[in-house]
């Protein structure tokens, strides 16, 4: 049969050429008893082939949590097709967000980015509230502080922070990937917002002599 609602519209599967696992377009194809056979194209490199893939399955996962100073030992459940890699993130059983930060492989090495088939573990640390860093300049010293936030939470520079002391006006932010001197980033992709203490503002309340 042609391709239609049954099969997914993508398929995941090692491409020769990329030398690497990625999404392939189902151009036609047939199901076998757990497999589909058809004709597919590579969405990275566009390569054509008609191959034979066996469909993903339902694996079990050993998963290390992070919580502050305790790691306790949990499990998900990954498709055999799925790829994992450091960074990600998504939800446990019990509801709590987390994010990849070390995957074991079956081979005994660590690797940033692996076929769910190959890994042994996946080291996970709380990614619901998350504690932004800030180093705060007052022109003699350097003071390390935090906020805490959700991982979606813009911080932008120029904004003002407000502490209990002081308020601090950022100047850059250092993402996993760049230095930022203008723009916003998420904070759940902040590694440290840089800036200057300013003096606290309070309003005056004045009050009328009786």
């Amino acid at each position: 049969m042609t391709i239609n609602e049954e099969l997914p519209d993508v398929i995941v599967f090692e491409c020769e050429e990329c030398d690497d696992f990625t999404d392939h377009e189902i151009l036609k194809g047939r199901f076998g008893k757990a497999s589909v056979t058809g004709t597919f194209r590579c969405n990275e490199c566009g390569t054509v082939s008609t191959t034979t893939i066996r469909l993903p399955e339902e694996i079990t996962i050993k998963v290390l949590y992070s919580d502050g100073d305790e790691t306790s030992v949990t499990e998900t459940v990954l498709m055999s097709n799925e790829i994992v890699e450091r960074d990600d993130d998504f939800f446990l059983d019990s509801g709590e967000r987390v994010r990849v930060t070390h995957i074991d492989t079956l081979s005994g090495k660590s690797a940033r980015k692996a076929l769910a088939t190959d890994i042994k573990s996946i080291w996970v640390k709380q990614f619901g509230v998350i504690n932004v860093k800030f180093s705060i300049n007052d022109n003699h010293r350097t003071l390390s502080a935090h906020v805490e936030a959700e991982p979606e939470d813009i911080f932008a520079v120029g904004m003002i922070v407000p502490f209990e002391d002081f308020d601090c006006h950022v100047h850059a932010i250092k993402t996993r990937k760049r230095l930022l001197r203008h723009g916003s980033a998420e904070a759940g992709e902040i590694t440290r917002i840089y800036g200057k203490i300013r003096k606290k503002e309070y309003s005056v309340m004045e009050f009328d002599d009786e």
